[in-house]
């Protein structure tokens, strides 16, 4: 029998990081498999930062960043180019991860060349197809598409039934990210933050680790949210601030008006990857409104105040390790001040339990794979969270 061809394609940071253990999965099954890497560079730098830690060498790079590009411009150009490699290499399916617009585009360049999609990271919701904007959206219509789906929990397993998907399509593998944090956090690397740390005295400072970038949160809400850390720096001396800050222009100057030459709030560029474990593992408190550190904070037992109205991923904040309070400067005042003044209700969320995984999700999801192919005989064990 030939080779199965798989190809991966994703765009951005978030991707390449949970993308990572997959690649390195199917390369183990050479003999079975045959791995295409496609790169839309729907964020050029920032993803390049990610491949280079993890040496990802792309078969394909579309190169699609354009300054101040829109979401119809990054659609258009993904999906032309996706189909174009699409119908030269003529995989069996296509692997496509979370949420971005890349999966979306990748998802519907393969249905039009009727390939198989393989959906990893699905299931995920909010209901409210604003928020966020468009990952929301993109999520619900890669899952249209998508003949099998990769859900991370049995919460997202249920979102997916709810909405008719067939049970035999839908399998429980856990959340790559587990994946690549144990990875990542076992591995050297040469780090960047020895000197900050040294330069900043740091060294006995409760760190509190901020990243914001969602669309939703621009303008008014980021505004609110340093002012906020504003005035928690000015009140608790024992705190430092670090925030790598975003690379969109907008973000960076607002966060630079209000945060800038502040004492002891240290603005980075966005960091490598193994350099942000790093600072997680380091850090006392996180507030994010990232999904993928909501995800992996709990496996180091670092509380996640999330800086959003809702999350799609509710089972953290159900183990109690992770709580969204929005982007109201005074909430956000208030909840981090009860982290710091109450020991007890740090201890309750400071717990390693981690809902999302337990570092095995790509090798379950190939396995699977090779089971749908029927490359492998018996049918793998799905992930179960025990509480």
């Amino acid at each position: 029998m030939s080779k199965i061809k798989i190809a991966v394609i994703f765009g951005t940071r978030p991707e390449a990081i949970k993308i990572f253990p997959i690649i390195q999965e199917i390369k183990k099954y050479s003999d079975k498999l045959d791995l295409k890497v496609i790169v839309t560079a729907q964020h050029r730098e920032m993803l390049d930062q990610v491949l280079k830690t993890f040496e990802i060498e792309p078969d394909y790079d579309l190169n699609i960043m354009q300054e101040k590009q829109t979401l119809s411009q990054i659609t258009k150009n993904s999906i032309q180019g996706i189909e174009d490699i699409l119908k030269k290499e003529k995989p069996d399916m296509v692997l496509v991860q979370g949420d971005t617009t890349t999966t979306f585009t990748a998802a519907l360049a393969a249905f039009y060349q009727k390939i198989k999609i393989g959906h990893i990271e699905a299931g995920l919701r909010t209901r409210d197809k604003y928020y966020p904007f468009p990952e929301e959206i993109n999520r619900r219509l890669t899952t249209v598409l998508a003949d099998l789906h990769f859900v991370p929990t049995q919460n997202s397993c249920q979102n997916l039934l709810s909405e008719g998907i067939k049970r035999e399509n839908i399998y429980i593998s856990g959340n790559t990210v587990i994946d690549t944090l144990f990875l990542i956090r076992n591995r050297k690397y040469s780090s960047k933050l020895k000197n900050i740390f040294k330069n900043e005295n740091l060294n006995d400072k409760r760190l509190i680790l901020v990243t914001t970038h969602r669309r939703e949160n621009w303008g008014v809400p980021l505004s609110e949210i340093c002012e906020a850390l504003s005035q928690l720096v000015k009140d608790y001396p024992e705190i430092a601030i670090i925030f790598p800050v975003h690379k969109n222009p907008g973000i960076r100057t607002k966060v630079q008006k209000i945060l800038e030459n502040k004492e002891r709030v240290i603005l980075l560029d966005t960091l490598d990857y193994p350099d942000m474990v790093k600072i997680m593992v380091r850090s006392s408190i996180i507030l994010t409104d990232s999904g993928g550190i909501q995800e992996e904070a709990p496996s180091l037992g670092k509380p996640v105040l999330v800086l959003r109205k809702e999350t799609e991923r509710p089972e953290a904040v159900d183990a109690g390790v992770v709580k969204v309070i929005g982007t109201e400067s005074n909430k956000i005042y208030q909840e981090v001040k009860e982290l710091l003044d109450f020991p007890e209700k740090y201890a309750m969320m400071a717990q390693c339990l981690n809902p999302y995984g337990d570092g095995k999700a790509a090798i379950r999801i190939i396995q699977r794979i090779l089971y749908y192919y029927g490359l492998k005989i018996k049918y793998p064990e799905e992930f179960k969270f025990i509480g």
